[in-house]
């Protein structure tokens, strides 16, 4: 068979693996940044392990790459759930959510994990990875796996998989343990050289490196105001009896997703509620909201609106976006591309100045940007505020500090971020990425109003995502608060839009991948067609249609 890997060809015999011709070609590294982790062909990927049945072209998957990353980060999970299992039988770990540079997870133990303990688990991680242990791929029948995990004590798993449709079931097996995390996973233990184990009070953070310093990891920064938004929406899953898959997909069964629905959106209600009382208890006049690609951000701008009106204010509506400068005038980067997320895609000196004027109450003409033009319009719009009327500014740079004049008071800024943070859970191992959440939701809104395919989302990804980590991420602590807009509902409303697009994506397309990736998990989830339960001013409005604020 030819093998023709990364432009590398290479004739091996029938039988022989994806990891016995990187070995012959001298790709591997023992540095993280260039050793290869999996394999793609076509759009799907491959552990290393696996053997071509035909002549295949190989793309090698690095820690660089997203699918990559994911492969080194389900293969330290599983790492250091054996880890545990050694140190403290009959412990339970769960995957909760990201945290910085890294996962948190929780070890439910008695007594409680202690900072000597989390300890131990690293340097036992440590001697995992040092063994170089293989780590198998098999495929189980449904009724065995469902078997061991129900003998194993894993409910959640056994649980989950009840819902599965597949009549089999592929595990990773090591050191007498198996488990799978609904991907593919490194060769052998090894291939996880760069990680820490960092203690947090009966909990840890299970750092991993950065995409383009991957040989050592990142040190914790505390993110305390994130950390507690993730904590209410745990406890948000634990009181609607909805923090995983099973769990949602149960109420959609038994029909109770029905008051699901309206406690959680009420849920929303009062978090809408609660930041206009204190916008108006502070006194702001100039409310800043980010967020990044679709995380409900100009739904949000107008629920806080709306509260607000409720306590007697008269809140004016000002889009980042009229502050484009003309498409012509944006520069090119080194590809010959416009990066449109840049900050300097926007007018600062012009918005600084106006934001300073409004504020002062002066009369104040602000641009408007024609998106067909790509160009501003030669006349703006007149605005002037009163007293009670404060400024609610939304676009992705709005915490961005370069914004704000140095002449403006702190206390006349009050700044929110927005974003949709999921703590739902597939099991207990198995979280689903928030990042994915917001691009279930995006590819549902560009194909119901933009007619836009899979493959087109998908393609923009990349990129959007880039730009969220340099020109949003950074800054979201910055924020007087953090509104978490995800509903533990909605994957099952919005699986329904886009599931059989998905589908479709051809297995020859670069964005198969991606498309593979969104369908493994969304296979968990039973649909729901509950529109009609859903009121027209929800965020999950925004990307399904039938929101009254674009009225």
């Amino acid at each position: 068979m030819v093998f023709d890997i990364d432009g590398s060809v290479i004739e091996l015999e029938r039988g022989k693996s994806i990891l016995d011709a990187v070995n012959i070609l001298g790709l591997c590294s023992d540095t993280l940044s260039e050793r290869p982790l999996a394999a793609q062909i076509g759009g799907e990927v491959f552990n290393l392990s696996y053997t071509p049945f035909r002549d295949s072209s190989i793309h090698l998957l690095r820690y660089r790459d997203e699918e990559g990353k994911r492969v080194y980060e389900r293969t330290l999970e599983f790492i250091f759930i054996i880890a545990v299992r050694r140190l403290f039988p009959g412990a339970r770990v769960c995957v909760r959510h990201s945290l910085g540079s890294g996962l948190y997870l929780t070890i439910d133990k008695q007594p409680a994990l202690s900072f000597a303990e989390a300890e131990a688990l690293n340097d036992e991680c440590q001697r995992i990875v040092d063994a170089d242990v293989p780590l198998i791929r098999k495929r189980l029948d449904i009724k065995e796996a469902l078997a061991y995990y129900e003998a194993d004590g894993q409910a959640d798993k056994a649980k989950l998989l009840k819902w599965r449709k597949f009549s089999y079931f592929d595990v990773y097996t090591a050191l007498g343990y198996m488990d799978y995390f609904y991907g593919e996973m490194a060769p052998s233990t090894s291939y996880v050289s760069s990680f820490k184990v960092h203690y947090l009070g009966g909990a840890v953070a299970l750092l991993m490196p950065s995409s383009s310093s991957p040989d050592a990891p990142l040190e914790f920064v505390p993110q305390p105001k994130l950390w507690q938004v993730f904590r209410q929406s745990d406890d948000w899953g634990r009181l609607m009896t909805c923090s995983t898959a099973s769990e949602l997909n149960k109420r959609v069964e038994d029909g109770s997703v029905h008051e699901l629905i309206r406690v959680n959106e009420a849920l929303h209600e009062k978090a809408y509620s609660n930041i206009a009382d204190k916008i108006a208890e502070c006194r702001a006049k100039a409310i800043m909201l980010a967020g990044p690609s679709s995380s409900g951000k100009t739904t949000s701008a107008n629920r806080i609106a709306t509260q607000l009106r409720v306590l007697g204010l008269d809140p004016i509506m000002l889009s980042l976006d009229n502050y484009y400068i003309d498409r012509d005038d944006i520069p090119a980067d080194e590809n010959g591309e416009k990066d449109l997320e840049h900050i300097n895609t926007l007018d600062i000196a012009r918005f600084r100045r106006d934001l300073v004027s409004l504020t002062a109450g002066e009369e104040t003409e602000v641009p408007i940007f024609n998106f067909m033009t790509g160009r501003r319009e030669k006349n703006g719009r007149i605005l002037k505020l009163h007293s009670d009327q404060p400024l609610i500014i939304e676009g992705i740079h709005g915490l961005n500090p370069t914004l704000i004049d140095e002449h403006i008071r702190s206390n006349d800024i009050f700044k929110v971020y927005v974003s949709a943070l999921t703590t739902m859970n597939l099991d207990d191992h198995n979280r689903i990425k928030t990042t994915d959440v917001r691009l279930l939701r995006r590819l549902v809104r560009d194909f119901k109003t933009r007619n836009a395919s899979m493959e087109h989302t998908l393609s923009m990804w990349a990129s959007v995502r880039r730009g969220e980590e340099r020109w949003i991420f950074p800054y979201q602590e910055n924020a007087d608060v953090i509104l978490n807009t995800t509903l533990h509902y909605e994957i099952a409303v919005l699986k329904k839009y886009v599931y059989p697009l998905l589908l479709d994506v051809p297995p020859e397309s670069p964005w198969f991948c991606g498309a593979r990736s969104i369908v493994k998990f969304l296979n968990y989830f039973l649909d729901a067609s509950v529109e009609d339960e859903i009121p027209p001013t929800s965020v999950l409005r925004e990307f399904i249609g039938g929101n009254t604020f674009y009225n």
